[in-house]
């Protein structure tokens, strides 16, 4: 087996699958992604057949990273002939009250020049019977939001990446990390491989790979979860016929039309509890669905059903919930990614990004506002805001 590369990838979630296919595009052979469960598994963050894509966000620098990943996408739907991105329409939609303006996303999208609409309650449920609002009820409706395809995406990156050259391994876990001089050890229980250039991509386990480098920072972990439902018109919820949705206030909740299921998909964003990757469980939290399950009897009451099934995941959260894309301070050949609780639906363009500084050491966007050493990510209890 070859036991020496231009480049590992440590994790192959969807962040790390997008990594190995960018870098394989320039480095082919020269790649290398490891694994510690089998590729596929639902201990993490990635799978699933669906997360939100949307240009609907409350800053510029989320909106145009947004328009670079519906470019990404884009080129891996090309280049390996599977759909990944289907657009249904996104809608935000809050009280007047809420606690995540609106208006944050109207500034942010007027600047980046996105269209959008501003719909109130009558227009809404007159586009979409299925919702049923108050006066008191707003919304912004996006044209290109719609769904990634979570698991589909992810497989069509590792199969390009392969296609490349690229070596990928599964039930590897890494038990070290050694920098020293341009070169990186990562050892595993099968023996050491060795690189020019490290890309960390662990999700949960992102503390674990950066203390291999001395180096922790405060993520917390949240066992995360979304139920499938059996609605009695489940066509009513076809993608071609409902959007996907966002209630923006605290707590939050959001939603998909049916894809993938027999029925409809909902979940409360970042309600989950604390845990661990190597403690969580995978047990349906009652409270939690509960607050689903109330949440659509009052809005979108057509939606629910039977529960077809819950799944678990986990969220790997900043505490400004930010995502990570930098070089590891004091190690220059190591690059890492975390996507606090929102990123699959960059998967594409995180995986470029972080293949343009392993490559070259720069990037060809502005990566400030995700840099590991910000003030926040230096304090020991930070304050949290996951309502964004």
């Amino acid at each position: 087996m070859k036991r020496n590369y231009e480049y590992i990838v440590l994790g192959l979630g969807g962040l790390g699958s997008g990594a190995a296919y960018w870098l394989s595009r320039k480095a082919g052979g020269e790649v290398l992604g490891l694994e510690q469960y089998e590729i596929g598994h639902v201990r993490g963050e990635s799978q699933d057949h669906s997360r939100i894509i949307r240009l609907s966000y409350h800053n510029t620098a989320y909106v145009e990273l947004a328009k670079l990943a519906y470019d990404a996408w884009h080129t891996l739907e090309r280049e390996s002939g599977d759909q990944v991105v289907l657009k249904t329409g996104g809608l935000d939609i809050a009280k007047h009250d809420t606690k995540i303006p609106l208006d944050t996303y109207r500034t942010a999208m007027s600047a980046c020049n996105v269209e959008y609409e501003d719909l109130d309650a009558d227009e809404i449920m007159k586009r979409w019977p299925q919702f049923t609002l108050s006066d008191d009820i707003e919304g912004l409706f996006q044209e290109d939001s719609g769904i990634a395809m979570a698991a589909r995406a992810n497989a069509a990156h590792q199969k390009m990446a392969r296609a490349n050259g690229a070596t990928l391994i599964d039930n590897t876990p890494v038990t070290n990390i050694v920098t020293s001089g341009d070169e990186v050890t990562v050892e595993t229980p099968d023996g050491t491989f060795t690189c020019r250039k490290l890309v960390i991509a662990a999700g949960p386990w992102s503390n674990r790979a950066l203390g291999y480098l001395g180096m922790e920072i405060p993520l917390e972990v949240t066992r995360e979860q979304v139920t499938y439902f059996a609605a009695q018109h489940p066509e009513d919820f076809a993608p071609d016929r409902f959007p996907v949705w966002i209630w923006m206030d605290d707590p939050c909740f959001y939603g998909f039309p049916t894809f993938g299921e027999a029925g409809p998909k909902a979940a409360q964003d970042a309600g989950g509890k604390p845990t661990t990757a190597d403690t969580r469980d995978f047990e349906v939290e009652p409270e939690n669905l509960r607050g689903v399950e109330e949440f659509l009897s009052r809005y979108i009451p057509g939606a629910l059903g039977p529960i077809i099934y819950t799944k678990t995941c986990l969220y790997t959260l900043t505490p400004d919930r930010d995502f990570v894309i930098d070089t590891v301070p004091g190690h220059d050949n190591v690059v890492v990614a975390i996507g606090a609780g929102h990123a699959f639906k960059f998967a594409s363009q995180i995986g470029r990004l972080l293949s343009e500084l392993a490559l070259t050491g720069e990037s060809t966007i502005d990566l400030e506002p995700f840099v590991l050493d910000r003030p926040i990510l230096k304090m020991r209890n930070p304050p949290k805001n996951y309502m964004q």
